[in-house]
């Protein structure tokens, strides 16, 4: 009998197996309900301490996991598309992926990251003193991904060590209130944010806000360095590098600041110390809307043709590149910011570039190491509205689920939940 016994549990183990089943959220142009959404489920899975996976290059980049009734329900109360298939069809398609012949991998998903996002607190209170918007949190809210705020206090008080990931947001690192003067400094906004932001220095101990800003910058690139995952976008991106390459150096305008900028700061810049940028020349005109040389102002396209390519990269051997360029399209609409896109001339050599625009000389969509962690800049403000102005309402993103601009922000999102042997470059 006892023999019969474990006979049987062997029978209904091996059947049960056999008739285990995967879900799999297919990422292909055409077959995708809603790619933005897609993100969240997986992201909400890891979060249940269950295993996902990410197929690089197959159909669009899909993501899979264990199928369960619970998992099942929230792809459809998430509104995505989904295919229910047995593991012996799962299996097959791995099988097929492994081929040294075909550009494709399987990552494993292990770990649901937490979130950071730079913002003032006066933002995150819903003041909403800045009249603008920010693509990441939105895209991180429509997707339902969890995220927490930081800002200059908690980043000085060393907190960023609770986080696996931060986005910096619409910033200016530089002190100079995003060179908005010449336009908007008699608006009640602009006032009333260079007070608030005056007030935080102080309160630091900084005399001034463009110090309080490097030391801020300083200690993001201490996170970096340590194994931390930073993204940035629009103004984040140079005015973050300048900012670093100008420590020790006055280079703000009296209109900021009530003092003058050193009028040789610009032979004293120190390039070893960024992230991206290297040899590019200050712009410090208060009434010019622009940090330095390195945004792309001089670019002739119009909106109707401004694209940029992504790389195609190795999944096999580059798989963190993959990661941040998987789409259902190579080609990727343009659109706009205070920082646009960055000329190659000032992009150092060992940068790795992940878009760009043949035409108009530029990259948009760069990454690199620095330390144990990474960085990963994206030129642009709104990757479906092509010139945001101040004040214009945000998008609303039901209007856009499929949008490709905004799938290499979401990419960045689970990029950090990969295996760390897959992280490693």
């Amino acid at each position: 009998m006892k023999k019969w016994g474990i006979l049987l549990l062997i029978i209904f183990t091996s059947i049960g197996t056999s008739f285990a089943s995967y879900i799999l959220i297919p990422m292909d142009y055409d077959k995708q309900r809603d790619h933005l959404k897609a993100y969240g489920v997986t992201y909400w899975v890891l979060t249940q301490e269950a295993e996902a996976y990410w197929l690089l290059n197959y159909r669009g980049g899909s993501f899979a996991f264990a199928h369960t009734p619970k998992f099942e329900a929230e792809c459809k109360v998430r509104g995505i598309t989904y295919e229910v298939i047995p593991n012996s069809k799962f299996s097959l398609i791995r099988q097929e992926i492994s081929n040294l012949e075909v550009n494709q991998e399987v990552i494993k998903l292990e770990k649901a990251p937490k979130i950071a996002v730079y913002t003032p607190d006066f933002n995150a209170r819903g003041e909403k003193i800045q009249p603008w918007d920010d693509a990441v949190t939105m895209v991180l809210t429509y997707a339902e991904i969890p995220y927490e705020t930081v800002y200059d206090r908690e980043v000085l008080e060393d907190k960023l060590a609770q986080y696996d990931w931060l986005h910096l947001h619409h910033e200016d690192f530089t002190g100079q209130y995003g060179k908005f003067y010449a336009s908007q400094h008699t608006k009640p906004w602009y006032r009333a944010n260079q007070r608030k932001m005056e007030e935080l220095a102080k309160s630091l101990g900084f005399a001034k806000v463009s110090q309080l800003k490097l030391s801020v910058a300083k200690k993001i690139k201490e996170y970096v360095e340590g194994g931390g995952f930073m993204f940035a976008m629009c103004s984040a991106t140079d005015s973050y590098d300048i900012a670093l390459a100008s420590e020790g150096l006055d280079i703000v305008h009296n209109v900021y600041d009530g003092d003058s900028a050193d009028p040789n700061a610009q032979s004293q810049l120190d390039f070893s110390k960024t992230f991206a940028f290297e040899d590019f020349d200050l712009i410090m005109d208060p009434m010019t809307y622009e940090f330095s040389s390195i945004d792309n102002r001089k670019r002739k396209t119009t909106p109707e043709n401004d694209y940029f390519s992504l790389f195609d990269f190795s999944a096999k051997w580059d798989p963190i590149p993959t990661m941040l360029t998987q789409n259902h399209t190579r080609t990727i609409k343009g659109f706009m910011g205070q920082t646009t896109s960055y000329r190659k001339k000032y992009v150092k050599s060992h940068v790795l570039v992940l878009g760009e625009s043949k035409s108009n000389s530029e990259t948009r969509f760069i990454h690199g190491t620095q330390g144990y962690g990474t960085w990963t800049f994206y030129g642009g403000h709104d990757p479906e509205d092509y010139k945001h102005y101040v004040g214009d309402p945000e998008t609303d993103l039901s209007l856009h689920p499929n949008s490709p601009g905004y799938r290499l922000i979401l990419n960045n999102i689970l990029f950090p939940a990969a295996e760390k042997k897959k992280r490693k470059t």
